[in-house]
């Protein structure tokens, strides 16, 4: 089997048939699969993915006894796995014509990538419009490289969209996944994955998938709570200090800790919370004499000598008041 799908499902019944419809509706010159498994839904996800499965054999929808959690679940769909590469998707996202075909291909041209992924359409569920273009769309996307590392990822931060990967199969992969992260799943893990089988992590540009945004995904729902999006910090924080136990160089690991503070502090500005914006920005640089001060970019220098004045703040860099 070359290529494994593996899909989690949790109370997806309006997105779950659209999404696995465009996994199993894919044209590839290989044999593949996809797997989906029911985190213990309470509507109809389960009932939808059994009627799938009677009518493409290549689907194979299982469930578990109760619910889980995403990280189990992940261990679950990828000890299930055959396939020499494996491709993620969320079970609301939507794969485009060719997704599976142009991914397996750039694995099999480069055999010193590890992961890819593609560009992502992000667009409202309600409206169907685009809301921006998920890598490309990125505030330091300029700060990216089409081939770049494991240590690109932990300095820049989380520009790969989660439904966009194909990594190869690698006898640690079950490791990858850090269950001590409470939100934010796929950064941890492709941190990781990169570090337990090293290779590039590679971008291709083309649009092959649509991230959907609505009330209950997990921007949705981080949108919608401070304290999550401080507990999604925590765990790209965490994220990052993995990869000390990798000999990865301290001061790559401080300094995305300290882009991921920064950023933190910017979503914080933005929705008028100036007192986590003032406390985060704080954090964000290392006090002068310890090892020098270190900044992100201008914004964040200019963010964090006025962090007192957060309304000067926000009117210098988001161009007046909200």
């Amino acid at each position: 089997m070359k290529v494994s799908v593996i899909v989690p499902v949790y109370n997806l019944q309006y997105f779950v048939e659209s999404c696995l419809l465009s996994l199993l509706e894919q044209e590839t010159d290989f044999a593949y699969e996809v797997i989906a498994v029911d985190d213990g839904s309470t509507d109809d996800s389960w009932q939808i993915m059994q009627a799938l499965a009677r009518k493409f054999p290549h689907l194979k929808a299982l469930q578990n006894p109760h619910n889980m959690g995403l990280a189990k679940t992940q261990r679950r769909l990828l000890r299930e796995a055959r396939g020499d590469y494996i491709a993620y998707v969320d079970g609301d996202d939507l794969a485009l014509p060719g997704k599976l075909q142009a991914l397996s291909n750039h694995l099999d041209a480069h055999p010193g990538c590890q992961l890819c992924y593609h560009e992502a359409d992000m667009f409202d569920h309600e409206s169907g419009k685009t809301i921006k273009l998920y890598t490309q769309g990125y505030y330091n996307f300029s700060s990216l490289k089409p081939s770049g590392n494991v240590e690109d990822l932990i300095l820049y931060g989380n520009f790969v969209n989660a439904s966009s990967v194909m990594f190869r199969r690698h006898e640690r992969m079950l490791s990858a996944i850090d269950e001590g992260c409470k939100i934010i799943l796929d950064y941890p893990w492709h941190i990781l994955n990169l570090l337990l089988h090293p290779g590039t992590l590679d971008f291709l540009p083309q649009v092959l998938g649509r991230y959907r945004m609505h009330s209950q995904s997990f921007g949705g729902m981080t949108r919608a709570s401070a304290t999550r999006r401080e507990q999604s910090l925590q765990d790209m924080l965490r994220a990052c200090d993995n990869a000390l136990a990798f000999d990865v160089d301290q001061e790559i690991v401080a300094r995305g800790k300290s882009h991921h503070l920064y950023s933190a502090a910017l979503y914080f500005l933005r929705e008028l919370d100036f007192k986590r914006f003032a406390r985060l920005v704080e954090d964000s640089v290392r006090p002068p004499g310890e090892a020098g001060c270190w900044f992100f970019d201008d914004r964040h220098q200019l963010a964090w000598e006025n962090r007192n004045d957060p309304e000067r703040v926000y009117e210098t860099l988001f161009g007046g008041c909200k």
